[in-house]
């Protein structure tokens, strides 16, 4: 059985994986579009609203699943789609790049935020507690959930953004490095492990660290987005 904290804990993240999830996938959309691609604005999705994004699976029962196991929540909104034969030919590699690269950077910018926000509402807090204002219950408790709910805001942005800078397809870092094969046949060979992305992802999620004791992706988001957050958090 969990207990009450650890399904709030569990829904809490889920939560802010599709809150940070969905900005991603429209900055997707709005870079194609200020790029000369309408595919996104056509379909409707250009919007923050929910359900223009969510995917059953990807976003509800898979990562409720992967919370409930205990494992990192790995969640998914519905792709924007575009079309790069909207772009220039003559920019089409590096507009495909600057597609790729708005997700990420969004996230990047929702991280930010998440930090400034939440500094302000720890020194907020912790004013309050000293002068003895808040040092009682419920505003002890809900200091703790709001300080919670930003850090973890800002955290999951921060993993959201360098996982997908990955350079597995169909990961945007995929994307952003493909204008690096100067020979349609080598982009193309390399396009072709994207029919294995998803079980190399699961391996590295969970297989190898269960089986080998080793977690290759987890040193290399803890080294990035870790490593970022303590910067953002003051840590």
């Amino acid at each position: 059985m969990f207990s009450t904290s650890r399904i709030i804990t569990i829904l809490i993240s889920v939560g802010l994986v599709m809150l940070s999830a969905i900005p991603h996938e429209v900055a997707h959309g709005w870079m194609a579009s200020r790029l000369g691609d309408p595919t996104a604005k056509r379909a409707g999705r250009l919007t923050l609203n929910p359900a223009a994004h969510i995917d059953p699976f990807g976003s509800i029962i898979l990562p409720l699943i992967m919370g409930a196991f205990g494992g990192p929540i790995f969640a998914y909104a519905k792709p924007v789609p575009y079309n790069p034969m909207n772009f220039d030919p003559k920019t089409r590699n590096r507009d495909e790049a600057l597609v790729a690269l708005a997700g990420p950077v969004c996230n990047f910018l929702q991280a930010l935020a998440g930090a400034a926000v939440w500094r302000l509402a720890y020194w907020g807090f912790n004013s309050g507690l000293t002068s003895g204002a808040l040092a009682v219950d419920p505003w002890y408790n809900v200091a703790y959930w709001v300080l919670t709910i930003l850090s973890t805001y800002v955290y999951v942005n921060l993993m959201l953004m360098c996982f997908n800078l990955i350079p597995l397809p169909p990961l945007d870092g995929s994307k952003v490095i493909s204008p690096l094969f100067r020979s349609e046949r080598s982009r193309r060979a390399y396009y072709q492990v994207q029919q294995y992305a998803m079980p190399i992802l699961i391996v590295a999620l969970y297989l190898i660290p269960y089986a080998l004791g080793v977690d290759p992706l987890g040193w290399i988001l803890d080294s990035t987005a870790g490593s970022l957050f303590d910067l953002l958090m003051g840590a």
